[in-house]
């Protein structure tokens, strides 16, 4: 029974995530905890179709969905994770779920990567798709109306060293550390099928890991690209510079260094 494992977690927790930033292989480890209630997405599917699921109700309207996360919460703790390829005004005029009602976290990756990998998938990729300035937003909004910076984890650090960024993690959010959940069967779960083809890797990977795709793409030369790359780098580097770095595995680094 979901009830008998809830502990003291927040009621609702948000990781807002720039697109291609590890946050599915992030969202799969929770999932594999058994102490949440898990939502995907669900403010880009109602961005992007005009419809999302909570709970199996289908909502039209970012009002109505800040209302079923809230009554989804009443059963116990939730976990909903969301990218930032376009903007949501109406999250943004909720302080009261800004503030109180979820504790917003974040999950980012440099943007010279992420591009690379959204342009492989989605070559017509705009400039506000690689969403940065809008999660940059939220974290901003979320900072302000707090007084308190917000938990951000690097994507690439935390394919380093999961265990150690993982832990970090749950100490920041009060939640106990399930060393566990880092290893799952691989394979697709419903909540991302909507969106099925941005889960690949995902879907394949039985834990997270520092395997990255190679699209030999020159990203900051690139002559649309690398616009991109130099309008969302501030952003990025914001985030960047008060992230949360925990001790990592010093074999980790090694590897990750060459």
């Amino acid at each position: 029974m979901l009830a008998d494992k809830i502990n003291d977690a927040p009621g609702i927790v948000a990781l807002w995530s720039a697109p291609r930033s590890r946050s599915t292989a992030f969202f799969r480890t929770i999932a594999e905890r058994g102490d949440f209630q898990m939502v995907h997405e669900p403010f880009s599917y109602l961005a992007e179709s005009g419809k999302a699921s909570v709970d199996e109700r289908v909502v039209h309207s970012e009002p109505a969905l800040l209302a079923a996360l809230r009554r989804l919460a009443r059963r116990g703790p939730v976990f909903f994770k969301d990218t930032t390829d376009e903007r949501f005004p109406g999250l943004l005029a909720d302080e009261s779920f800004l503030a109180e009602d979820a504790r917003h976290t974040f999950i980012i990756r440099h943007p010279r990567h992420t591009i690379a990998s959204y342009h492989a998938l989605n070559p017509q990729v705009r400039r506000h798709q690689i969403g940065f300035e809008a999660q940059h937003e939220i974290y901003r909004a979320v900072w302000r109306l707090t007084g308190v910076r917000p938990v951000v984890i690097d994507g690439d650090e935390l394919a380093l060293d999961p265990a150690a960024m993982v832990r970090a993690y749950c100490a920041e959010l009060g939640i106990q550390h399930l060393p566990e959940a880092l290893h799952w069967a691989s394979g697709n779960r419903k909540e991302w099928q909507p969106s099925e083809r941005w889960h690949v890797d995902a879907s394949a990977s039985s834990g997270i890991h520092t395997r990255s795709n190679d699209y030999r793409l020159d990203v900051p030369n690139h002559p649309v690209l690398g616009a991109y790359l130099r309008h969302h780098l501030p952003f990025y580097e914001e985030m960047w510079a008060g992230r949360l770095v925990p001790s990592l595995r010093r074999d980790a680094v090694s590897d990750h260094l060459g």
